[in-house]
């Protein structure tokens, strides 16, 4: 299990760092494709291909960052009041029952597209648009992935019911 969790420490560590480079890649791009059309007239569809792609693979990759860090939305209106046993039960429920379905159908039913998309190594739909589409189709199977790791590692995770001043975690 202590195995388990640092691979899944790792992951996040990776996901982590292609959300870094993503944002930076993100920002750069959309920076140079506003200041490139409004200040000098010129339109580059590489340039905004790649701002896509980066948009893609942040998005992608900073929802199981986000449930790593415990950052995810809880519905439960009760839980605030019952006990931090009651709180891990729910999630472990929620994990099992909610988040392994829904991320394992979205790899099942994303497996054919991704597939054919690698077989004919598919790029940009624009006109002199990036080649490379494939690779970022690739990103959705790989976060679905990752988040059920990091669902059933929330799970397994041996938790603190305090923080250092006492007050109950979140």
């Amino acid at each position: 299990m202590h195995l388990y969790l640092r691979f899944c420490a790792g992951l996040d560590r990776l996901a982590t760092a292609f959300c870094v480079l993503a944002c930076l890649a993100l920002t750069a791009s959309v920076l140079a494709i506003v200041v490139m059309r409004y200040g000098f007239g010129i339109g580059f569809i590489e340039l905004q291909d790649f701002a896509s792609y980066a948009f893609a693979v942040l998005l992608i990759f900073s929802v199981p960052v986000c449930l790593r860090r415990g950052g995810h939305v809880r519905v439960e209106v009760l839980s605030e009041n019952l006990s931090p046993a009651y709180a891990r039960i729910a999630d472990a429920v929620a994990v099992f029952l909610f988040l392994v379905p829904v991320f394992g159908l979205i790899i099942w039913a994303d497996w054919a597209d991704l597939a054919y998309s690698w077989s004919i190594r598919e790029a940009s739909v624009e006109t002199g648009g990036l080649p490379g589409l494939f690779i970022v189709k690739t990103a959705l199977p790989l976060g679905a992935a990752m988040m059920i790791l990091q669902g059933i590692a929330m799970v397994l995770e041996p938790r603190a019911d305090h923080t250092a001043d006492g007050e109950p975690s979140l």
